[in-house]
């Protein structure tokens, strides 16, 4: 979720090179492989050279390779996050000349890892599941990366749920987070798992009404996940690539689910608390953990996010073998798995590309112009992976409607975030330490209150690769509720700044002390470092550092991904799914499907297998 920031102590090193200025011109740079094509390794899958640490491998190309590149594509994309990076990689396998212009030094945006003093650090997501799904069902995520890679190296979690039950401490081995809460407890994920972990720490009462609300929305799960999202797009050709492709499927599972079951199908595009609200749940906790979970998956409570979203994700949670899953070096890996499947296809990816504006001549948007004062000519297409905010920025306001611009500015915003990334030594932590932590304060504030609940990553746990022998990473961070105004308008060169980060950093610091018990030290840290949300606004080009649009189900919807500008598209969590790694990957596809031929898309999905 965070980018690059810079340390909150002068001992430490800047998360891009030491020459890196935001405010000057920088020489675009090619990212590309030596020979033009992929290692694979001996079982077929994609990997990188010296895989161990791709964030180095990286660094190394654009080193090396300041090729020129010829300033024009069939489309050019804006951003290499998520979204960004499956759009392009889906246009180069359709065999389109696609540019990817990346404002950083690292591609990946809010996903790219980063190294320090020989920690490898994950800046933003840390939470991920459906690497090992296929077909019809697959997380989009995996859908996209089987089409431009054979395979991704990940790991399986299996995790430790520790409790704080009236101030005692209590460990159970499940599948799911470690979580310490002041009140009451939380269970694991896992169906055998959760049911004993539930009735132990929140009672009968709770198991009951957890079973109901499962009863209730399993069935549906096969009318949520009859659609692979790789079949979207959004034009009239959705009619042959899902409508007349999908609808017997789609049939068999309202079959399936019986008259009651295809009537309660009808809620998939209502807020998920309607569901929760017609079952007449009212257990405190399975209230809190419903909300808990949509806030995790989407930045939004249970009144907020879509039941689609939320029973895609139960499905895939709550089955039986279900499990989270890690990639193996780092969320850096499955970025530069993404940049090669692309490169593989011919795509190119430009690293310190700043792009200040879209041009639009004649009502359509023909190119870029970089920071350089370089235009980039896009004959086909323009895609930006930028928010519905700071693509706004790149437009000239006398071509966009009024209606457009003031929709934009009404959006409401989730809130930024806090971030804490630390290298440690490891000497005295116990040995079944889990990857995964989760603090919640005080549930009777809300799952989004600021400064309430706090997440941890130790990820070096499942890949001991990311840290220097007997050594740990961390990342821990406020998930979207550091409120943007007590930052606003600081330097960040001030005491003030460095005086509020020291104080809005301490929740964190206790989070970590809390998770990682008596054995963890503040001394004993190698690298310590404290994002803010003045951070988010700076390095990953956020408005306000936001998390993304805070769109309520039921009330608004996420915008499409075309615009009033032909020949200019949107994707990333500014546009429909929304929010989440596998949603953005989803918006990515969506939009590189719409910009080529039906029968190319259908080729695709007879490929995959889908």
């Amino acid at each position: 979720m965070a980018l690059n920031y810079f340390p909150h102590s002068p001992s430490s090193h800047r998360f891009f090179p030491p020459n890196f200025n935001s405010s000057t011109v920088r020489k675009p740079v090619l990212a590309r492989i030596s020979n033009g094509q992929p290692p694979s390794s001996s079982n077929g899958s994609l990997s990188l050279p010296h895989e161990t640490n791709p964030s180095q491998n990286l660094h190394r190309f654009k080193s090396e390779f300041c090729l020129p590149w010829k300033p024009e594509a069939d489309v050019v994309v804006i951003g290499s996050g998520i979204a960004g990076l499956c759009c392009a990689g889906l246009l180069a396998r359709y065999g389109e000349d696609v540019l990817v212009l990346e404002s950083h030094d690292l591609p990946g945006g809010a996903a790219h890892s980063f190294e320090i003093k020989g920690y490898k650090f994950d800046s933003g997501p840390s939470l991920f599941s459906g690497f090992q799904s296929r077909g019809l069902q697959a997380n989009p995520l995996a859908q996209c990366s089987c089409s431009l890679v054979s395979k991704l190296a990940y790991r399986k979690c299996s995790w430790c749920w520790m409790h704080w039950v009236s101030h005692y401490h209590v460990s159970i081995t499940t599948l799911g987070w470690s979580m310490y809460l002041k009140v009451n407890s939380c269970p694991g994920l896992g169906p055998t798992e959760f049911y004993k972990d539930l009735e132990k720490y929140a009672g009968q009462n709770a198991v009951r009404e957890w079973k109901k609300l499962l009863d209730a929305i399993l069935p549906l799960s096969a009318a949520a996940m009859a659609l692979p999202p790789l079949s979207i797009r959004s034009d009239l050709g959705v009619i042959s690539t899902v409508a007349a492709r999908y609808a017997p499927s789609l049939l068999k599972s309202f079959a399936q689910m019986g008259p009651q079951g295809a009537l309660g199908a009808t809620k998939l595009l209502r807020p998920f608390s309607e569901i929760v609200d017609s079952l007449d749940l009212k257990d405190p906790f399975i209230r809190n953990w419903v909300d808990l979970l949509a806030f995790l998956l989407a930045g939004v409570k249970s009144n907020g996010i879509l039941s689609a979203e939320m029973i895609y994700m139960f499905a895939e949670w709550y089955k039986p073998g279900c499990s989270l899953e890690y990639p193996l070096h780092g969320s850096g890996a499955l970025v530069s798995a993404l940049v090669r499947g692309m490169e593989k296809f011919g795509g190119r990816l430009s690293l310190r590309s700043h792009v200040e504006k879209i041009v639009v001549e004649n009502g359509r948007a023909i190119g870029v112009k970089l920071k350089s004062g370089q235009f980039i000519r896009a004959k086909k297409a323009v895609v930006s992976n930028a928010s519905m905010w700071d693509t706004l920025k790149l437009l000239p306001m006398e071509v966009l409607p009024k209606s457009y611009v003031g929709r934009i500015n009404t959006t409401p915003q989730c809130e930024s975030f806090m971030h804490l990334h630390l290298g440690f030594d490891a000497e005295g932590l116990r040995e079944d330490l889990g990857i995964h932590h989760i603090v919640v304060n005080d549930w009777d504030r809300g799952v989004d209150a600021d400064q309430n609940v706090v997440l941890i990553s130790v990820p070096s746990v499942l890949s001991p690769d990311l840290a220097p022998p007997g050594k740990h990473v961390l990342h821990a961070y406020t998930p979207g509720t550091e409120p943007f105004e007590l930052w606003q308008g600081l330097d960040r060169r001030s005491p003030e700044y460095k005086k509020l980060k020291v104080e809005r950093s301490e929740v964190m610091w206790k989070a970590v002390e809390r998770a990682l018990g008596p054995g963890f030290s503040r001394d004993k840290c190698d690298v310590k470092m404290v994002g803010t949300p003045l951070t988010h606004q700076r390095f990953l080009r956020r408005n306000r550092g936001t998390y993304g649009p805070a769109i309520q189900a039921g009330k608004d919807t996420f915008p499409g991904h075309s615009t009033p500008i032909p020949q200019l598209y949107t994707c990333g969590d500014s546009t429909f799914p929304g929010i989440g790694v596998p949603a953005v990957a989803a918006s990515g596809a969506i939009v590189a499907n719409s910009l080529v031929s039906v029968s190319q898309h259908s080729e695709l999905l007879d490929a995959i297998g889908i």
